[in-house]
């Protein structure tokens, strides 16, 4: 998967990746490298004639009249092949130029840009200052660390001209560009001297900001880190299945499957936060900066910690100056030198989202949608008018809009975009469905397995809410290893005798219902000769203990089964053949786990602790930072549903997801609790807040129920990156 959603991504992606193959072959990489001076690379005519130089740019200047976007896809595979040579500092210089209102320097510079007959660079700092003389600017000082300044006809240069910061396109032949020992040696930097040169007016690039300038940096600069990234990560990953320690190989092992997984939820944060970043910039958004500062915050990281990880994981190899490891780690380091420190640009995503500047996160659909809107918005509209809760609840359930993506008469059918439509048109209308609670993972079983009997007697009332169900999955020896579970099922007339104990049962005291899976013959293989049972818990022989948790309060329960009796009417699927019914159950609830819904405390409740308040620097970069991760689980989910509507199979954007949203709230809680100071003593929540300690304890909770991080950590490492499963116990 890649930093593109739709097919013509994807193609795009596809080309320049067969362009590197045939152009960008680690010979031309590694001649880069032990060169004693940088030169332009032997494809770079090659890259002009594939347009991709002027792929951002309207075609009356030589462009392809695409946009960032595209720009940022060509970047990423570009990124994946370390290539060498001026690619990223001329078309940053374009895109530059391009931002200017200055039509004199886009006619002139751009054409020649884009066709590849000038390369170019930009100082994203320096001590340049300016005077005016007359019609010219006048332009003295240095910028010490350009990238790509060695190779470049044209820098486009910061100056200061008395408080204010202006920009200028100079030729390279008008100043001192001296070569310096980079640490990236495969495109370098070099230092740009000016000494009382004058820029003329058609030179100097209006209307152009630092702000802006930085943006476009940390938007391309993020989507080649994850080029680089998604090289690291499959380089590691592929070393780890087959380089074998202690007799397996090292993928087995949980601490190297774990680190490759961590290298997978950073690639993907990464390609999100560059996405957005290139897509706010086209739209001319008023908050494309923040998008962009959470590019720099997630992505220019996420390069450094995977090359960092994939050392880690190739061990002695990694380290050697023959592996192509260390270029990716130089290279990634530079990127993020260059865009200034992490804190910084973490700081300015807290600052714009304290002051109402956050990105929101929406699916826009496009006109042909309108007419289907304007049906569900009617529809909704009669739903909104009903005053009575338990009949506006009872009449969603039956027409389906408590799953509108399930087969009537469950459900509507409807498909991604209706679904969309409908959550977006109740959502306005200040409409809520019936809140199934734990009743929402069981509704898709029953959907799938369940009898018709079953499904008109237990689907109604639970889609209406009038239901209330607990599931009795975990015991104390079956944790997430459920295969192994020891409550037996024993055949009697009529039906099944249940007997042993479930544990961690939320809201088992309070439920109606449960759905149970217990072992019906116990001679067979582990995951077999399990059966999936609905239990009434008002039978005889269900004790239901509430388990005090840390916070003080019992939302979970033992729960102790002796020969409850269940009818066969009352087993879903077929008998010993349960595990694929709870298999599905299991999925649906980490899919219900990882997209939000108030479990826990996330962004809004962040930005609302600090509401008000003048957060010292310290504050301001963590907050940022949680803002940034927030954004991007967020820019995740909406890939997803991005690629589901595009026709394209969803990659592991879902997976990381739900692994990161868990974790996320968690680590909110913890820093607002721990932020309150002395008040976090105590359990009384701070007036302005309402920040308590219960939200902070509870969220302990989070990373285990539904699947705790580690076990998500294998299923990540094994089902996404291919890497071989745990062995079996005694092997």
């Amino acid at each position: 998967m890649a930093i593109g959603l739709t097919e013509e991504h994807e193609a795009l992606a596809e080309s320049v990746r067969g362009f590197a193959e045939r152009n960008i072959p680690a010979t031309v990489v590694r001649a880069a490298l032990e060169a004693g001076e940088e030169s332009r690379p032997p494809f770079w005519s090659a890259l002009a004639e594939q347009g991709l130089l002027g792929l951002h740019l309207d075609e009356e200047h030589g462009g392809q009249g695409y946009g960032l976007l595209e720009l940022s896809v060509v970047l990423e595979e570009l990124g994946r092949a370390a290539a060498p040579g001026p690619f990223l500092p001329t078309v940053l210089a374009s895109a530059v130029v391009d931002a200017s209102s200055n039509a004199k320097a886009r006619g002139e510079l751009l054409p020649a840009l884009a066709g590849g007959a000038k390369t170019a660079a930009v100082a994203l700092d320096g001590t340049l200052t300016g005077r005016r003389d007359g019609g010219a600017l006048v332009v003295t000082g240095t910028a010490a660390t350009v990238l790509g300044a060695g190779l470049a006809d044209l820098l486009v240069l910061p100056v200061a001209v008395g408080d204010d910061e202006e920009w200028v396109a100079v030729d390279a032949a008008g100043l001192t560009v001296t070569a310096v020992e980079s640490l990236d040696r495969v495109r370098r930097v070099a230092r740009v001297e000016a000494e009382g040169l004058a820029v003329p007016a058609g030179r100097v690039l209006d209307g152009l900001t630092g702000d802006r300038v930085r943006d476009l940096a940390a938007a391309l600069f993020g989507a080649e880190a994850a080029g680089l990234a998604g090289w690291l990560v499959t380089t590691a990953s592929e070393y780890a299945k087959v380089r074998e320690q202690f007799g397996r190989p090292i993928g087995q092992f949980q601490g190297v499957k774990h680190k490759a997984a961590r290298m997978l939820i950073v690639l993907e944060q990464a390609r999100a936060a560059a996405w957005d970043a290139a897509r706010a910039l086209d739209e001319g958004a008023d908050e494309a900066g923040f998008a962009a500062a959470v590019s720099a915050v997630i992505a220019g990281d996420a390069g450094v910690q995977a090359a960092r990880d994939a050392i880690q994981i190739l061990g002695g190899i990694g380290f050697t100056w023959e592996h192509d490891a260390h270029v990716y780690l130089r290279r990634a380091l530079t990127l993020r030198a260059l865009l200034g420190p992490s804190k910084r640009w973490a700081a300015k995503v807290a600052g714009l989202a304290l002051d109402g500047g956050r990105r929101p996160v929406e699916l826009e659909l496009d006109a042909g949608a309108q007419p289907l809107r304007e049906r569900i918005r009617a529809e909704v509209a009669e739903l909104a008018a009903i005053e009575d809760k338990n009949a506006l609840h009872a009449r969603m359930g039956d027409e389906g809009w408590t799953v509108p993506h399930f087969p009537q008469p469950w459900g509507r059918g409807a498909g991604p975009v209706e679904q969309i439509l409908i959550q977006q048109e109740l959502r306005a209308a200040k409409v809520k469905a019936p809140n199934l609670v734990i009743g929402a993972w069981l509704v898709p079983s029953l959907v799938r397995y369940g009898s018709e009997e079953q499904k008109e007697r237990f689907l109604r009332p639970t889609l209406r809410g009038q239901m209330v169900w607990c599931q009795l999955f975990s015991e104390p020896g079956a944790g997430s290893d459920l295969a192994s579970l020891s409550m037996r099922a024993e055949r009697v007339e009529g039906g099944w005798r249940l007997t042993g104990q479930k544990i961690w049962t939320s809201v088992a005291q309070f439920a109606e219902w449960g759905f149970c899976i217990a072992r019906t013959d116990p001679d067979a293989a582990k995951h077999d000769g399990i059966s999936y049972f609905l239990v009434d818990m008002k039978s005889e022989g269900v004790d239901v203990r509430p388990l005090k948790e840390l916070t003080g309060e019992a939302i979970f329960n033992e729960v102790f089964l002796d020969e409850v009796f269940v009818p066969d009417d009352c087993v879903v699927g077929e008998v010993d053949k349960g595990w694929q019914v709870a298999r599905n159950t299991l999925s649906n609830e980490r899919v219900s786990l990882s997209t939000g819904g108030g479990l826990g405390m996330g962004v809004p409740e962040l930005l609302g602790f600090f509401a008000g308040r003048e957060p010292d620097a310290i504050a301001a970069a963590e907050i940022g930072r949680l803002v940034a991760q927030g954004q991007s689980i967020d820019l995740l989910g909406l890939r997803t549903t991005l690629k589901q509507l595009n026709g394209v199979e969803p990659g592991a954007e879902a997976s990381v997801r739900k692994l990161l949203g868990v974790q996320f709230n968690q680590d909110v809680a913890d820093y607002c609790w721990a932020a309150q100071g002395a008040a976090a003593t105590t359990e009384v929540p701070m007036a302005e807040s309402g920040i308590a300690a219960r939200a902070m304890l509870f969220s302990r909770a989070m990373t285990i129920y539904g699947g705790t991080t580690e076990v998500q950590l294998n299923i990540i490492g094994e089902r996404l990156l291919g890497l071989p499963r745990d062995p079996e116990p005694g092997k």
